[in-house]
């Protein structure tokens, strides 16, 4: 009976380890909002690979913690934006477009930093208006959708 019981607890531990190790490198994101469309919908939910910047590259989706004008008067201060990436650190600095970056000194992306956008560009507060997001305002990289809300 104690061996069983053993069993049990070093089982039990084992899946709560698996838990805990999953959570640390996934998250199930939804999408709100209309910036994405029509690559993803509001409702939409995401698999979210936690990442650094330095493994982030262009044209992939990324989940950021974008930081909205205090005039926006948002319920949720610093929500989660889902967005595309159009530069990485030491890509060249999109200019066009980009009213927020048209002015910064660099020519290349600095380190630690990615320049997103929404790929509905009517409907999406990004680093068009924003400027560089900071790495550390990264949750990761989306890899599938996981189905609708």
């Amino acid at each position: 009976m104690s061996v069983l019981i053993v069993a049990l607890a070093v089982c039990a531990v084992a899946v709560a380890g698996a838990v805990v190790w999953l959570r640390t490198r996934w998250v199930m994101v939804s999408v709100s909002g209309t910036s994405m469309e029509p690559a993803y919908r509001s409702g939409d939910r995401v698999w979210v690979r936690r990442a650094r910047v330095r493994s982030v590259r262009p044209g992939q989706v990324v989940v950021v913690r974008l930081s909205y004008p205090p005039s926006w008067n948002l319920a949720v201060k610093d929500p989660w934006s889902i967005k595309r990436v159009t530069a990485a650190p030491g890509d060249p600095v999109p200019r066009d477009g980009f009213d927020a970056l048209a002015h910064v000194p660099e020519a290349t992306v600095p380190a630690g930093c990615l320049v997103v956008v929404g790929d509905n560009a009517a409907d999406s507060y990004d680093s068009r208006h924003c400027g560089y997001v900071p790495g550390d305002r990264l949750l990761g990289v989306v890899v599938r959708r996981a189905g609708a809300g």
